[in-house]
């Protein structure tokens, strides 16, 4: 490998963990503060959580905010053109975790999770695919998300350079197939922006997202909503950063605020040489029921 190929592999991966509130100009002053003391880097990938911009308010209020998808006049996409505005402004690629966004059915609309670049463009977009209807025994109980949200129907990968970012949303980790499948396209890179409850997070969470990583031998970037919310939902917090061994590279704890390190992406490409488990992988293409 040459010196010149690993700087192009060397990327600084931050989460931004938030308290989110109903309002989207309280958020974006949180996502401001925090993109302010972030460090800088050449290539940066900026991670928010799930429902990032508006949450824990009234049933109907993400619908109130939804917005058509890419950019356009600004009445029209606010959302949208401040996550722009903010990735031109600290020169970083943002990946905004989620944000309501129009479908073809008026009463739903999509969880999608957007990619900024450094210029402020639209680089790629992801529709949640997987929601949440489950029944727990926290202060909220009863979970259903598919009453306002519409599923999503694709896979979302995005490669820049060396970068293969993988694109997922909360509840998706719980799905290893998915996963996979992002990994058999190459991901080195697996974004979870997310919005986990505190009990399922208490019981899962570390788990889930560290053997996510360890099975698609990729880094794992997860921004996790923290605290009370305005409606009384809790949620964990924890946001993850993990190599392509299930180490945890940086843990944010219960509090709103950032993590951030920078990780070389031939750790990828190193691990799948020494244990190729893609290429042993009898599952899918030997085995018939």
């Amino acid at each position: 490998m040459t010196k010149n190929h690993f700087h192009k592999a060397e990327w600084r991966l931050s989460a931004i963990q938030l308290n989110s509130k109903p309002e989207p100009e309280h958020n974006f002053q949180q996502v401001t503060h925090c993109l302010a003391q972030l460090p800088k880097a050449e290539q940066h990938l900026v991670l928010l959580p799930e429902c990032f911009a508006v949450f824990g308010g009234a049933e109907g209020l993400q619908r109130q905010h939804q917005e058509p998808l890419g950019l356009g006049p600004l009445q029209q996409r606010p959302l949208q053109q401040r996550c722009a505005e903010l990735a031109r402004q600290y020169g970083v690629y943002l990946l905004a975790g989620s944000m309501p966004t129009c479908t073809a059915d008026p009463t739903r609309f999509a969880a999608s999770s957007l990619l900024f670049g450094p210029d402020g463009q639209l680089l790629a977009d992801y529709q949640k695919l997987h929601l949440f209807d489950v029944e727990l025994t926290d202060s909220t109980g009863s979970y259903r998300e598919s009453a306002s949200t519409q599923a999503g129907t694709k896979l979302s990968l995005y490669q820049q350079h060396s970068l293969k970012l993988g694109l997922a949303i909360c509840y998706d980790v719980r799905f290893a197939g998915m996963m996979q499948a992002l990994a058999q396209q190459g991901m080195n890179i697996l974004s979870v922006p997310s919005a986990f409850t505190a009990l399922t997070g208490e019981a899962h969470w570390h788990s889930l997202l560290r053997a996510r990583a360890i099975e698609n031998q990729c880094f794992v970037l997860a921004a996790n909503q923290t605290g009370q919310h305005a409606n009384g939902r809790q949620t964990y917090g924890h946001s993850l950063i993990i190599d392509p061994w299930g180490r945890v590279l940086a843990d944010a704890g219960t509090e709103p605020g950032w993590i951030s390190t920078v990780v070389d992406l031939t750790d990828c490409e190193r691990l799948a040489q020494t244990m190729p488990v893609k290429l042993h992988n009898r599952f899918n293409s030997e085995l018939k029921a």
